[in-house]
């Protein structure tokens, strides 16, 4: 796919100016005392999946309104704690899959939480966590659930999911909640940012070309869904306009980036048609802690996949080593040898 948004140099240069609802810590705020007063204690079964390296416990937190969210845990078997964390959320459509699946980080010695996303499991891997808002109207998928306003909007309840899935992660005996990082590729990506702005304390943040920010910029621009599904809801509804941006605005993770602390790896892919690169660079250059990043060039929404894999090994390992990992600064990835 040929480049279709701004250069790599115009990118770098961008200086991104969002509109920011004058209440975001505020909402937020209420959003987060309320779903801790509604929570129970996590619950945790022992699954098993017929691995020997890898234990696997099916897990349920307690997110938006109390209510409960699946995922899973693994832990390198045999492994003394407390361990480095990794916190993972999915990207769109996908569910948390089987308990065998996606042990990567558990191979390498961390602690591994998976996050369920809320009413999706549709596409990839299946899911266990039903949404249980009762919303009309809306254009199917998620970005328009709830987008008259920001209280009811779908991403309010995910975002506030995925908090209570990393405080439980971080409250998990087997845990040092100094070193837990969170990560996802695409949504998963908007979501990890949305966390790190959240969440204080954490050790790192990994967003793999993030979904979900500067979310006005990529309804114009996208060539691909999800976010197409904006114009297709703003093509039927003309007067909404400003109200669906309005409301957008209290999820878009480069706004709730900028309140980030901990130091960061991004990824962004520069043909990539479904999460523009321009979007991603706002919430890279608004991201509020140390942050490097890798750029892939001749890549699309996949982005350096395997090979950026091998990165964020080598990132996460030298983080919860030391303070944190050398800073490359900017790298720009087109040779597979060099990712």
């Amino acid at each position: 796919m040929p480049l279709t948004d701004l250069t790599l140099a115009e990118c770098l240069a961008l200086r991104p100016d969002l509109d920011e609802p004058a209440d975001l810590d505020a909402f937020w705020a209420r959003t987060l005392r309320t779903a801790r007063a509604a929570g129970a204690p996590p619950r945790y079964t022992l699954e098993d999946t017929g691995l020997t390296q890898v234990t696997t416990y099916d897990m349920t937190v307690s997110g938006f309104a109390g209510e409960p969210v699946r995922g899973w845990l693994h832990l390198p078997a045999g492994a003394e704690g407390p361990l480095g964390c990794v916190v993972e959320f999915l990207g769109y459509g996908r569910g948390r899959g089987l308990p065998h699946e996606q042990v990567l980080w558990a191979n390498a010695g961390y602690a591994h939480f998976i996050m369920d996303t809320r009413g999706q499991g549709w596409s990839t891997a299946a899911g266990a966590t039903p949404d249980t808002a009762s919303l009309h109207g809306d254009v199917p998928g998620f970005l328009t659930r709830g987008v008259d306003s920001p209280d009811d909007h779908y991403y309010r309840r995910v975002h506030t999911d995925a908090v209570r899935f990393t405080e439980a992660a971080r409250a998990h005996p087997a845990v040092d909640p100094d070193r837990v990082v969170v990560t996802g590729h695409s949504q998963g990506g908007g979501i990890a940012l949305a966390v790190a702005g959240l969440v204080p304390g954490l050790a790192g943040v990994m967003p793999d070309t993030p979904f979900l920010c500067d979310i006005r910029r990529a309804a114009l621009i996208a060539g691909a869904p999800p976010y197409t599904e904006i114009a297709e809801y703003l093509s039927l509804h003309r007067d909404r306009v400003e109200t669906v941006f309005t409301t957008l605005s209290y999820v878009d993770a480069a706004l709730l980036a900028a309140r980030a602390t901990a130091p960061a790896l991004f990824s962004i892919a520069m043909m990539d048609a479904v999460c523009p690169p321009s979007t991603c660079f706002a919430a890279y250059h608004l991201y509020g802690g140390a942050k490097d990043l890798k750029v892939y060039e001749f890549n699309g929404h996949e982005g350096g996949a395997g090979h950026h894999r091998r990165a964020q090994l080598a990132w996460v390992r030298a983080l919860l080593s030391t303070s944190r990992p050398a800073d490359p600064g900017v790298s720009t990835l087109h040779d597979p040898q060099l990712a």
